[in-house]
């Protein structure tokens, strides 16, 4: 029992160091241009998905025209607008969150109490992002 008290306290002390310790610069060098790539196929994923789901939602509407309906028209003319605001909204959470791991990573050259106030700011910049995202979705 009290190793395993013992070895509980020593993780800790060790998961706790290991939160603060900062990165050599080619490290974070290696992990800001790896989370750099990743980001922008992320970015280019959402763009892919909005265009589309863009060209599904003018078919719509081209279909709707052409049967000659105007309450169809207005409806999928409306959904169409609805759908390009939700690709917008994901686009630009996945370049908030892309640019969130890089700057999360550009922390990792900090150690102690100023790499956590970096990734504390980072996280909130994410927040904020993702909040005028939906923000902008919603209008």
């Amino acid at each position: 029992m009290r190793l395993t008290v013992v070895c509980a306290l020593a993780a800790a002390v060790i998961a706790l160091g290991a939160c603060t310790k900062h990165e050599s610069a080619a490290e974070v060098q290696r992990d800001v241009a790896k989370a750099k790539a990743e980001g922008e196929r992320n970015v280019a994923d959402a763009q892919a998905d909005a265009k589309e789901a863009n060209a599904d939602a003018d078919r719509d509407v081209a279909k709707s025209i052409a049967d000659h309906d105007q309450d169809d028209v207005a409806k999928a003319a409306h959904d169409a607008n609805e759908t390009a605001d939700k690709g917008k909204a994901k686009i630009m959470i996945a370049q908030a969150e892309a640019a969130h791991a890089v700057a999360v990573e550009k922390c990792e050259a900090l150690s102690g109490a100023p790499q956590k106030e970096c990734k504390d700011d980072a996280d909130k910049t994410l927040e904020q992002r993702k909040d005028a995202a939906k923000a902008e979705q919603d209008q």
